[in-house]
């Protein structure tokens, strides 16, 4: 059952056409509009679920067409809504047209409201599918290993779904400690080649005249020590995923036989001849600012653009609203499971310093600190303290979540933002916001808005 009327924009400006619908629709919320400029004002105001748009509405004084451009930008305003063209008999381009730019369905006069009805009801029922898909994505687990629950990470992980399944070399960039092996190890488990092996160097943790053999190995008695033949981790990874963490601290020597095994996909171990043939696919991470290091000369470009067919920006944990938490609560589960403690949980005062801290080590830094609060905590539950984390400046201690406060924030930017597009216009600016010119001086009485 549904909670609320289905709502109906009719963009039409013919009065019998207008009153004959009006009859055969009444059983939804009907809005009706004569003109794109009212038409966009309903869209904003009352967010109808499906629009039936007459295109062909008197041009504009321009000579623009305004029936597409109406629907135009409704879509760009409200992209999930169904909206359906209705055309003159033979007009059939238009029709076309008008579904190429994104209209769910059109109907040619003169209108059948039976047949009419029929094409509107499969459109409220589409819209409904696909609001409760796009929650179901949201609420969805994501990648394994993976907790995500701020909008920025669950963007990601759309996009490591996305490549996983292609051999496109993926460039992971983000802060330390920000989850980038994770993520490489979801892309790997996610592509066809996830019964191969997955393997992992950290180019800033080997000295740098030990990297190339421990890329592509070594022949006995290539250089003192050599006492047998060594594949490297390229030849182990065959078939498989290779991981290249922090190439950026990669030396220029090195990005050089990088590059040509990217472009030959042969390799030559220190010491040997021959050539081998290595089928991988490379996923590269890094902190750094490759782009401003190819200006410096401390990264080759062409290497850049062949490890970087796609790259995926992993935002700090700070950027990540209430992943902290979640993190954290996962952590404590898997530590104290771990460690044997018998904790109830974090204090409020240790939630609301969880989210106040702005996390500099990221995910590496959370985890770490729980599991050494887990390991000292003395009393049922994890504090502040145990974390080694100060106490954010309140008098409850309780996490700020005022919603009031927020929603007040955001009220002012809108009204902000309207009346700078408007140029101080509250007429205009009103419409934009979809609500009427007293609405807003009353809005902008409470925040205390002036115009010029």
């Amino acid at each position: 059952m549904k909670a609320a009327r289905e709502r109906l924009l009719i963009v039409e400006d013919d009065p019998g056409l207008v009153r004959q619908l009006r009859w055969a629709f009444d059983r939804y919320e009907l809005v009706f509009a004569g003109d794109r400029e009212e038409a966009l004002a309903h869209v904003r105001r009352h967010e109808p679920q499906v629009v039936l748009l007459d295109l062909g509405l008197p041009p504009a004084a321009d000579g623009v067409d305004e029936g597409l451009k109406t629907l135009s930008e409704t879509l760009r305003l409200a992209p999930a809504t169904k909206v359906i063209v209705v055309t003159g008999n033979g007009d059939e381009s238009n029709a076309l047209k008008s579904v190429s730019m994104g209209a769910y369905d059109f109907y040619q006069k003169p209108v059948d409201t039976d047949v009419l009805d029929l094409i509107i009801s499969r459109a409220f029922h589409i819209w409904h599918l696909e609001t409760a898909n796009r929650s179901l994505e949201k609420g969805r687990a994501p990648l394994d290993g993976l907790i995500a629950a701020s909008d920025v990470m669950l963007k990601v992980v759309r996009q490591i779904e996305k490549v996983a399944p292609t051999n496109a070399s993926v460039l992971l960039l983000g802060d330390t400690g920000s989850g980038k092996e994770v993520l490489a190890r979801a892309l790997h488990r996610l592509s066809p080649r996830a019964d191969r092996r997955f393997v992992a160097i950290n180019c800033a943790a080997i000295p740098e005249h030990l990297l190339e053999s421990e890329l592509f190995g070594y022949e006995k008695g290539a250089f003192t020590g050599a006492n047998r033949q060594t594949p490297g981790k390229v030849e182990v990874a065959d078939g498989g995923t290779l991981f290249l963490d922090e190439i950026g601290d990669m030396t220029g020597a090195l990005q050089a036989k990088l590059l040509r095994f990217l472009q030959e996909r042969v390799v030559e171990r220190v010491g040997g001849r021959s050539e081998i043939p290595v089928d991988i696919r490379v996923i590269c991470a890094t902190h750094r600012n490759l782009r401003e290091m190819i200006g410096d000369g401390g990264f080759r470009e062409d290497l850049y653009y062949r490890i970087a067919e796609i790259t995926i920006d992993i935002p700090a944990l700070a950027e990540r609203e209430g992943d902290a938490i979640a993190m954290a609560k996962a952590f404590f589960e898997r530590a104290a499971k771990d460690h044997g403690k018998a904790l109830r949980g974090f204090a409020p005062e240790a939630l609301a310093a969880i989210a106040a801290h702005p996390w500099p080590g990221n995910v590496r830094e959370l985890e770490h600190r729980v599991n050494r609060a887990v390991i000292m905590a003395d009393d049922k539950v994890v504090t502040a303290s145990d974390l080694g984390l100060a106490e954010p400046a309140s008098d409850t201690g309780e996490l700020k979540l005022n919603l009031r406060e927020v929603r007040d924030n955001a009220e002012r930017q809108a009204i902000e933002k309207s009346l700078s597009i408007a140029e101080g216009n509250v007429s205009k600016a009103a419409r934009l916001l979809g609500i009427s010119r007293p609405a807003l001086y009353d809005l902008m009485k409470k925040h205390e808005i002036q115009t010029a």
